[in-house]
């Protein structure tokens, strides 16, 4: 295994959001992603997981060096603002550092901008200090200057992040929108991040992701701290290539 590869797939591994927002998703599954995450070869970024698990998650991850992200509107993003908000701040109650909002995006998308602004400012007032990272659904925008609009509400309205894809939907993370999200994020004149998630699925495509961001934004920006994947099966597939067994293909859905 080439040692850029290997570098590659370790950089990789260290901006992963460790995911499992399953329909089926339980304790056992739980206790598995935490044990996952702190494993050999190195640790992830964080776990991202439904609010329900996210005491248990806090008590089973300790002192572990590993976040805990999870999600509000999610997926469908047309909750009300107070279902919003109150989920908001029962995860928050529960240990969560990170809060992945979805943006009201049919709405936004259908003209009604003041709404999506307004969640998005309630959910960051909420969150106080914590990560508040936009989910915009990227794969259901009619053409990128929609992408564009909608990184720049997000990121005025308090985004410390924005995500491409719930990865619930038939078209996920791109290339495109990312680089039109990075060249948002380039000119906000403010520290806001980006997390490619849904689709991304082999170390070619995490490679593709990290180098639109050196070439955008500088060969040191993408830390844990302004560059997440969202994703599951691509663990293994990084892991496979650090151990040099590397399969090149997710071991799981999204």
């Amino acid at each position: 295994m080439p040692a850029s590869t290997i570098a590659t797939a370790r950089r990789a591994l260290s901006l992963l959001d460790l995911t499992d927002l399953s329909d089926n998703a339980d304790e056992a599954g739980l206790s598995a992603l935490c044990v996952r995450a702190v494993a050999a070869p190195g640790p992830v970024a964080a776990i991202c997981i439904w609010p329900r698990f996210v005491a248990q998650a806090r008590t089973m991850l300790g002192r572990a060096p590993v976040r805990i992200a999870t999600v509000v509107n999610f997926p469908q993003g047309e909750a009300t603002g107070a279902e919003v908000l109150a989920e908001t701040l029962g995860a928050l109650a529960a240990g969560t550092g990170e809060i992945d909002l979805v943006l009201p995006w049919r709405a936004f998308l259908a003209g009604d901008a003041a709404a999506a602004e307004a969640m998005i400012r309630a959910v960051r007032e909420a969150c106080g200090g914590k990560t508040l990272k936009v989910i915009l659904e990227t794969g259901e925008y009619p053409d990128l200057d929609k992408v564009r609009a909608a990184s720049e509400l997000a990121i005025a309205a308090g985004a410390d992040f924005i995500k491409t894809s719930t990865g619930k939907t038939t078209h996920s993370a791109s290339l495109p929108a990312a680089r039109t999200m990075l060249e948002v994020i380039a000119e906000s004149g403010r520290p806001v991040g980006l997390k490619p998630s849904g689709g991304i699925r082999t170390l070619a495509d995490a490679a593709g992701y990290l180098e639109l961001a050196d070439a955008i934004m500088g060969p040191e920006w993408a830390r844990p701290e302004s560059f997440r994947f969202g994703a599951s099966g691509l663990h293994q597939v990084l892991v496979d290539a650090i151990t040099g067994a590397m399969s090149g293909q997710a071991s799981g859905s999204y």
